[in-house]
Order: structure tokens, then sequence, then C-alpha cells
């Protein structure tokens, strides 16, 4: 089976699981979908990639949390707010130099969803956690999928005569 078609299938499907869990648990359901990116974006693959991904989205947290506490601290002059920011954004960039902070996409997802979740970190991390698990499972399901198919297809191979 085709590595794409597998991983498509075990997306759906765990996807629509996804969908349940988020309602019945209380998570935020794009904030979990968001987690599925972040392992699928992550260049590093495996057990590694989302160790890899969840530090960097929890880090990404962290950082939006920083920014709004402390944009929070002085709202009469909004520039703080902004050089905050900028100076919080170069930070995320430039952890990137610790191997295990080194996706930076994951870093701006994990914030992203804080800024988005109106600050309730505890609940979008928890949500983001549970989505990475997700994207871990849909992926690497996809791929044993396809290992199946491809060693399933094998020995018909060999049976199948050279005119058929």
């Amino acid at each position: 089976m085709n590595v794409l078609l597998a991983i498509a299938i075990t997306t759906g499907i765990l996807s629509g699981v996804w969908g349940w869990v988020a309602i019945s648990f209380g998570l935020i359901s794009w904030a979990g979908f968001l987690g599925c990116t972040a392992y699928f974006a992550c260049p590093q693959g495996g057990l590694k990639g989302l160790l890899i991904s969840t530090l960097s989205c929890c880090s990404g947290v962290f950082w939006a949390m920083v920014i709004i506490h402390g944009s929070a601290l002085e709202p009469a002059w909004s520039m703080l707010g902004y050089l905050l920011t900028g100076a919080v954004a170069f930070v995320m960039c430039i952890q990137a130099k610790q191997r295990w902070l080194g996706f930076v996409p994951g870093t701006f997802i994990g914030a992203c969803a804080t800024f988005a979740g109106d600050g309730h970190w505890q609940l979008i991390t928890v949500s983001l956690l549970v989505g990475l698990v997700f994207g871990y499972a849909m992926k690497n399901s996809g791929f044993w999928l396809a290992a199946r198919g491809r060693q399933e297809a094998s020995p018909l191979a060999e049976h199948a005569s050279p005119d058929a």
C-alpha cells in the first residue's frame, strides 16, 4: 500500500477519534489538531520527533504567557507590549540552538495556540499534548499499515505468473 494512502486512512480514522476525545474530555479540538500538525511538520520523526515537537510547543506556550503577562504590566504604554513581543520572538527563534527546542515552527504553534485560547495555558497545553500524541499515532500507524500492505503483497507477487 502507498504510504501516503495509508497515512491518510489512519489520519482520517484517528481524526474522528480525536474529535470525540476532545468533546468527551472538554479539550479544545483545534488546539489538538495544532498538536497533530506540529508532529507531522517536525523534520525529526519517531519518539525523538515527538519529544522535540512537544518541548518546542510547550516552550511556545510559556513564551506566549510571558508576552501576555508582560504586556499587562504597563497597559498605559502599549509600546512595551510590542517591544516585549519582538524580544520574545527573537528568543523563540534563538532557543533552537538547543537540540531539544530546535523546532521553531512548533514553538510558534504553541504560542499562537495560547494567544488564540485567550491565555488559558493549562487547557491549551493539555489539548496540544494529546494532539501531539494523536499526530504520532496517525503518522506511525500509517507507516505500519503501509509496511503491512507491502508484506502481504509480496507473497502474491512471488506466485503470480510473469504474463499476468
